[in-house]
Parts: C-alpha cells; sequence; structure tokens
C-alpha cells in the first residue's frame, strides 16, 4: 500500500549542516560495527532506477541492513542542491523504500532526519547511477551531492558511478553495474575490518568511486583500483546558437583534454576503479591558506 507524507521544511531542517565549531545535527555512529552495516542508501536517477535497486539487492545479500532513501524522480545533474519549499511530498511505495520528491541532498535530509530519527546509520551509499562522476562532473553530479550531504551531517558516505569518460550503451552499463556493486561490498569489507573498533572514514571524509565499463558487454573486470583525485577539468562544454527569436540552442559537448596524472580521469580510461577522497565543504588546504593570508595582508576594510 503506498503512503503518501507532506512535511514542512522545518523537518529537514532539523538535519542542515552544522556550522564551523559545532556538532552535526546528526551525531555519527562513532565506531564502525562489528557486525553488517545500517546503510542509508540514495542516488540521483531516481529511487526505482535499476542502479539503486541493483545495489540494494546486493549490498543486502551481503548481509546489511539497507533501506532506500532517494529522490521520487531522476535529479541527474541536481549537485548539493537543497530544496527551500515550505513543504516536501514522501511516498513510502513499500518496506525500505522512501521516495522524496525533491534532490538527493533532500532525501539524505529526510532520511537521517525521519527515516533514522534518533539512530543515523552507520554508511551512507549514493548510486550506483549511469555515467562517470570524474573530473568536473563530479562537482555538479547528484549522486555525488548525496554523499556530500551524509558528509555534511557526519556520517561515512560513498558515492558509487559506473561509466567511462564515454557514454556507452545503456544497457551495456546496466552489467557494469554487477561489477561495480561487486567492487563496493569488497571496499566497505575492507573499510571495516580496517576500522575495528574506530569510524569507518576519518570525520569528514568520503569517498567518490567511479568504476569503469569493461567489455564489449560491461561485464569485464577492471585491470586494477588507483587512489586518486579529481581531474581539474571540466569535461563537459556548452555550445550556444542563437535561433534569432530569442531562444538558443544548446549542444554539450565532451571536451576531453589531457588526462591529470593520478587523477580519476586517467585512471577510468586506463579501465581501472577511481577510488578519490572527498569532503564536504569548499576549503582548501593550508599552503592556499597561506597565499590567502599574503593576499589580504595590510587591506582594510
Amino acid at each position: 500500500m503506498r503512503r503518501k507524507r507532506v512535511l514542512p521544511l522545518a523537518a529537514l531542517l532539523l538535519c542542515t549542516p552544522a556550522v564551523a565549531g559545532t556538532a552535526p545535527a546528526v551525531a555519527a555512529a562513532q565506531t564502525a560495527p562489528a557486525g553488517p552495516l545500517r546503510i542509508l542508501l540514495t542516488n540521483d536517477d531516481g529511487y526505482n532506477a535499476p542502479g539503486i535497486r541493483k545495489a540494494f539487492e546486493r549490498l543486502t545479500a551481503a548481509g546489511h541492513d539497507v533501506t532506500i532513501v532517494a529522490p521520487l524522480t531522476n535529479q541527474s545533474g541536481a549537485g548539493t542542491k537543497m530544496s527551500n519549499a515550505q513543504a516536501i511530498t514522501v511516498k513510502h511505495p513499500e518496506p525500505k523504500v522512501w521516495a522524496v520528491d525533491g534532490s538527493p541532498g533532500d532525501s539524505v535530509s529526510f532520511g537521517l532526519s525521519e527515516v533514522f530519527a534518533g539512530d543515523a546509520p552507520d554508511l551512507v551509499v549514493s548510486g550506483t547511477n549511469f555515467g562517470p562522476n570524474v573530473a568536473g562532473l563530479a562537482t555538479h553530479s547528484g549522486t555525488v551531492g548525496g554523499a556530500v550531504a551524509g558528509l555534511e551531517h557526519g556520517i561515512p558516505s560513498i558515492a558509487l558511478s559506473t561509466g567511462g569518460v564515454t557514454a556507452p550503451d545503456p544497457v551495456t552499463t546496466v552489467n557494469a553495474m554487477g561489477p561495480t556493486l561487486d567492487f563496493a561490498v569488497k571496499l566497505i569489507d575492507r573499510l571495516r575490518a580496517r576500522a575495528r573498533s574506530g569510524p569507518l572514514l576519518p570525520q569528514g571524509v568520503g569517498l567518490n568511486v567511479n568504476h569503469p565499463v569493461v567489455g564489449a558487454d560491461g561485464k569485464g573486470t577492471a585491470a586494477g583500483v588507483s587512489a586518486t583525485f579529481q581531474d581539474p577539468q571540466t569535461l563537459l562544454e556548452p555550445d550556444f546558437t542563437d535561433a534569432g527569436d530569442g531562444t538558443w540552442k544548446v549542444t554539450v559537448k565532451v571536451d576531453l583534454r589531457p588526462a591529470a596524472k593520478g587523477g580519476d580521469v586517467e585512471a577510468v580510461t586506463a579501465n581501472r576503479i577511481a577510488v578519490s577522497p572527498m569532503n564536504a565543504d569548499w576549503n582548501t588546504g593550508p599552503v592556499d591558506q597561506a597565499v590567502t593570508s599574503a593576499l589580504i595582508a595590510g587591506l582594510r576594510p
């Protein structure tokens, strides 16, 4: 039986990102459990998309307690968007599945505030989705945005994506989701084994995992696993053509430049799985902060 809930935005604001120096609104589990994990599973393709359903099946088969809290409709490209509407519609079409009429970030916020109220999950997994989320694509990815929402609330989070730099046939990508999820299970097992009596991941650090499509049928085995970083190139370039009537035609092209050595584009292009650490804010490192300090030295309001 389908159930529908309409919640005021205030309910979602119960788990808005914490400001610097304060505790997250939803407390993260301090230590990883010895047994199976409680996982909040989200995505950007929608709660009924093949990738999230396969992820639910595979993670459940691995023994984890998985709950889908994902967008009602396709939210690809939503990035880290959060709704500012006064109400949000949520459906509960089946056990362990919640569909939120909003972005991946809205879904994770609702899940932490309502579905997992008072008992935060051990892990947020976002995906797996169609296509890669490497380089500049990661910045605008709803899949990555879902994982970032988990990190903002202190929950260890992983984004999963399936695809090479050039998009293969959708059927081939669906086939490749199997190897992606097999690797995800191994990765989660490794995190648990390394955590022992500590957290799955360092506080505020998540993983952006991009699995290539290998073989003509997508069922091939990746050439290896690489620890990577987000390649600085944008990948997609829009081309605007004036139609002369006040409208413009937009064509988006892949503008692939030489891959940065050690980056995610290089790895996926070589049929390797790219695993990049990420955080939930825009802070840079101490070197860049020193540059900024030097820049503003002596300036006055």
